[in-house]
């Protein structure tokens, strides 16, 4: 007997599609690639089953292409994200996230004292873990682990 494939989130036309998102850092990944404020469908699915993470997330986005440093963005709170670029109606290229080197205005220093928490200086820290994301200050030398990982 075969076995039926459903869709749970429809289909798009062109555009991007990012999977395998931890379902509980959904709006995360939304606040950091400012979706909240595109004027493209936006179509998203949380707590969908996933052999490999239990529940996820998916986001699909019409019309829109990322720059790999948006995407590399995304693995501060999705490492394990997949992203498929479609055009009509196929994949025609997947790319997979990497936490990049440097990160720069996206999360917020976990240290009180820091000058980026009470003075206007855009957040800077180098990536000190890739595997379990940690994050080294550039201005207090603090580091900031996935735990205490604030996104701005």
């Amino acid at each position: 007997m075969k076995e039926r494939k459903q869709l749970s989130v429809s289909a798009i036309e062109n555009g991007t599609v990012i999977d395998h998102i931890p379902a509980r850092n959904l709006f995360k990944v939304i606040q950091i690639l400012g979706l909240d404020h595109f004027d493209s469908q936006i179509t998203f699915g949380t707590n969908l089953e996933s052999k490999k993470l239990g529940k996820k997330a998916i986001i699909k986005i019409s019309d829109k292409f990322f720059e790999d440093e948006d995407i590399n963005r995304i693995a501060l709170v999705a490492p394990d994200a997949k992203l498929n670029i479609i055009r009509d109606y196929e994949v025609v290229e997947k790319k997979v996230v990497e936490v990049p080197d440097t990160i720069t205005g996206i999360a917020k220093c976990m240290n009180p004292k820091c000058i980026t928490n009470f003075e206007q200086v855009t957040t800077r820290f180098r990536v000190v873990s890739k595997k379990n994301v940690s994050l080294k200050c550039h201005y207090c030398e603090k580091i900031t682990n996935q735990e205490n990982m604030q996104i701005i």
